[in-house]
């Protein structure tokens, strides 16, 4: 067969000995054709790199075969933090085992991510979609409605109990795991306490911010400021915090990277951590364990998370009556040398 050319489902009927129609019944994991003819169709198709037609897909209403992720940050924060590694890595490992492949595209704005959606939806390129960073009143989840996009959503709501869309969530409690964090520090006597969190507009930020807020009961003072994920944020929000003259007690910071960026910065100004200030992240990776002081995280397993996530979309592929919600991995406070009880005053 030569390579010159486009390899079409007729070429690879023709090596094998089948007619088309059991060519197309095997590349979409249709009943059909016996487990052995299956096979050697799937390996002709792989020898040549057979790729279906996007077009020919749109007409006929085939499987896509691919599963979309479009990510909502900063490009160049997605190659520093473990969470998207760790993630994707789970989601590809669940997609691996029906041969189903993960597009990934990284957009500026909400709106380029809706239109990514219009784009691989009119083209049938992608057969659902994993969202991230879920919103009040988000337009993503009414536009994937619309568009019959299959989703599941990993964050903190749920979807409303007879719903009749496509949408399934990964259930994140925010709510629980800020209290592990911000319960923690206020049991070690810590009465300032600041939350430098990514954008404002997510569910986890309100939340994790609302309980921090709450803490005023147990005396303390709560403060949330909102950036857009970068260690270059998170830097310019602690030399602000350490230039007060009434420095807060502790931080917590949103993601392991923006963290250590908070430690750099603190040690940049000889405040010393633990002994003049604590640091805690919401995220976990090796490097916090590696840093020094190293750091105290919420732990949770997030190559669980993905697969998780691409476990509940495929599951909803096969049946309409699959789960429409499914809790996420819980997490952890692992405890390292960053946090320690605040000092006393001086008299």
């Amino acid at each position: 067969m030569s390579r010159s050319k486009r390899v079409t489902i007729s070429d690879i009927a023709r090596e094998a000995g089948v007619s088309p129609g059991a060519v197309s019944f095997a590349l979409n994991g249709r009943p059909g054709v016996s487990e052995q003819t299956r096979e050697r169709i799937l390996a002709i198709a792989e020898q040549h790199s057979w790729q279906p037609s996007s077009t020919a897909r749109a007409l006929v209403g085939a499987k896509a075969g691919v599963i979309g992720l479009a990510v909502n940050r900063p490009a160049r924060t997605l190659g520093t933090e473990a969470f998207f590694t760790e993630l994707i890595a789970g989601v590809q490992s669940s997609l691996a085992t029906r041969r189903i492949g993960l597009q990934i595209v990284v957009v500026p704005t909400i709106d380029e991510e809706i239109a990514t959606y219009r784009r691989w939806s009119s083209a049938n390129q992608v057969d659902g979609v994993i969202v991230l960073d879920p919103r009040d009143d988000d337009p993503r989840l009414a536009a994937l409605r619309d568009l019959r996009l299959p989703a599941v959503v990993i964050g903190s709501g749920m979807p409303a109990d007879g719903a009749d869309d496509d949408t399934a969530v990964i259930w994140l409690d925010d709510d629980e795991a800020a209290h592990t964090v911000f319960d923690y520090l206020a049991g070690l006597g810590h009465t300032r306490v600041v939350y430098v969190s990514g954008p404002a507009e997510f569910q986890h930020t309100r939340i994790r911010a609302a309980v921090l807020a709450g803490q005023e009961s147990r005396g303390v003072d709560g403060e949330t400021i909102a950036t857009d994920f970068s260690p270059a944020q998170a830097s310019a929000a602690a030399r602000r915090l350490l230039s007060r003259a009434e420095r807060p007690t502790a931080i917590v910071f949103d993601n392991d990277v923006m963290c250590i960026a908070g430690l750099r910065v603190a040690q940049e100004m000889g405040v010393a951590v633990p002994g003049d200030l604590s640091l805690a992240s919401f995220d976990d990776s090796v490097v916090t364990g590696l840093v020094h002081p190293s750091i105290t995280s919420l732990t949770r397993d997030t190559f669980e998370l993905g697969v998780r996530s691409a476990d509940l979309l495929l599951e909803r592929f096969d049946s309409a009556d699959a789960a429409r919600n499914r809790p996420g991995p819980r997490p952890t406070l692992t405890v390292r040398e960053s946090t320690a009880r605040p000092r006393p005053p001086a008299r």
